[in-house]
């Protein structure tokens, strides 16, 4: 299975096993030796005559010194669990019996400061006990006063054998620890694949709708639910689809207008040409520019579609280089001087003496000049004036086309730049003519300027008052900036 949740849940599994087995053997392990220090402490409230030995020996010599040659030889309880034998002792008067032998302890004998005198392990010698092992030990008390002279802590090894009864209750308890093991994986488990289904739930709600938007349903959006990754993948698929859905609007937008800007002139030359075969219209040099004009239109629109194409897939052929920019605003606002005059515009361009030069396309900044210069004039009135001004910053240069015509209107300026777009649709485009006049346009001029601008590392943006006029501002980097 390669599903998410069944394979976190598989390798859930593997480790809550591992870790539930390495918690079950250490308990196991624990229990019985805690069991066994019960056991024995359970035994030494039964001591008796050797614990007078102990006592005995430290009186003779007034410490623990040499206390060696009295438990070297082990410690034994004895048969009948009523004390326990020396196994110096032992040699002396008999050998331990089998019974004796099999019931043999460690052993750890301490001063009254709880220092270890005597370890038959040899492994704590010299460490003092801690608290644990002073709750199990049993006090050797001096005959005359009562005072501890040491301590005897006697255990079983783990591997030394128990009677039948105690035998039974720590299998009795392996089994018990094994079952409660064994279930307690199952449940976290079972929790754990209902916690990891409900997890990927949403991941599974993500890929239905992927599956949507990819058959074409770009509607499609999901509960931004579980936890917060998910719900980041799941906003940003949102976002997505949102995106895809405007930008499929837009497509469908863009062609409709591009349709019915090519059907307009087309109408014009098919319907032109129809009269002029009919005898309806005369075979003059007047009506062939009418029809020249319409073939004009048409090739700017196509022009002006593959320059956004062109910019949108950063295959635009830009020529950069130090550019007199000075110099390409009084040609391109010389060209535009007729078509201003005929509209009686006034037209100027204020520049200062030491402009700095931009890298720049040269032939790209009179491009996106025209296309300015040319809104600038479609919306300025009789008596009106269009000004061209630049100035250098810091870093870039700012150019500045402001006009006194009638002004956008503040909810009109955030699409602008959108293609084809137009505060009144029915508002009769324009051109520049064969006689300066503005007639007809394509509507994409101010995208392409825009696309123009960034393609050479500017910005355009663009401020006007309803009334007043507008000012289109672009920038290009300065030469020593340029990268």
């Amino acid at each position: 299975m390669k599903r998410l949740w069944v394979q976190q849940t598989l390798a859930f599994s593997v480790v809550i096993i591992v870790i539930m087995s390495t918690v079950a053997i250490w308990i196991n392990k624990s229990a019985v030796a805690e069991f066994r220090k019960y056991i024995t402490l359970r035994e030494i409230q039964t001591l008796g005559s050797g614990m007078q030995e102990l006592v005995a020996y430290h009186q003779q010599g007034g410490s623990w010194e040499g206390v060696e040659s009295l438990l070297a030889e082990g410690v034994f309880f004895s048969a009948d669990g009523k004390g326990i034998l020396f196994g110096a002792t032992l040699a002396e008067t008999g050998r331990p019996t089998e019974s004796e032998k099999m019931r043999q302890p460690d052993v750890l004998l301490a001063d009254a400061d709880g220092r270890v005198v005597f370890d038959s392990t040899g492994k704590g010698k010299g460490q003092l006990l801690d608290r644990r092992e002073m709750a199990y030990a049993w006090p050797i008390m001096e005959a005359d006063d009562g005072d501890a002279i040491g301590y005897l802590l006697l255990f079983y090894p783990v591997t030394a054998p128990l009677d039948e009864r105690e035998q039974q209750f720590l299998d009795r308890l392996e089994f018990l620890l094994l079952i409660s093991t064994a279930l307690a994986v199952i449940l976290i488990l079972v929790v754990g694949a209902l916690l990891n289904r409900r997890l990927n739930a949403p991941l599974q709600r993500l890929a239905d709708a992927a599956r949507a938007v990819a058959a074409g349903d770009l509607d499609q959006q999901v509960e931004a639910g579980g936890s917060v990754e998910i719900a980041q993948v799941g906003q940003a698929f949102n976002e997505m689809t949102a995106a895809l859905q405007e930008a499929e609007t837009l497509r469908q937008n863009m062609v409709a207008d591009v349709a019915h800007e090519l059907r307009t002139p087309l109408s014009v030359l098919q319907g032109n040409l129809w009269a002029i075969l009919n005898d309806a219209y005369p075979l003059e040099k007047a009506e062939i520019s009418r029809l020249y004009d319409e073939t004009r239109l048409l090739s700017r629109l196509v022009e002006d579609l593959r320059e956004l194409a062109l910019a949108d897939a950063g295959q635009l052929c830009l020529n950069l280089r130090p550019t007199d920019v000075a110099q390409v605003i009084r040609h391109t606002v010389d060209n535009f001087g007729l078509a201003a005059e005929v509209q009686e515009v006034s037209l100027s361009a204020q520049l200062p003496d030491d402009l700095a030069p931009a890298q720049a396309d040269p032939d790209r900044v009179a491009q996106v000049l025209r296309n300015l210069l040319v809104n600038a004039l479609r919306h300025t009135p009789p008596g009106g004036s269009v000004t061209v001004s630049a100035s250098s910053m810091v870093r870039t240069l700012e150019i500045a086309i402001a006009d006194t015509g009638e002004g956008i209107a503040p909810e009109d300026l955030p699409h602008i730049f959108e293609r084809f777009w137009r505060a009144d649709p029915a508002r009769a485009r324009s051109r520049i003519g064969d006689e300066g006049r503005l007639a007809g346009g394509t509507g994409l001029g101010l995208s392409v300027a825009q696309s123009l601008v960034e393609a050479q590392g500017g910005r355009i943006r663009v401020e006007s008052t309803p009334g007043q006029g507008t000012v289109f501002r672009f920038t290009l980097p300065l030469v020593q900036h340029a990268l």
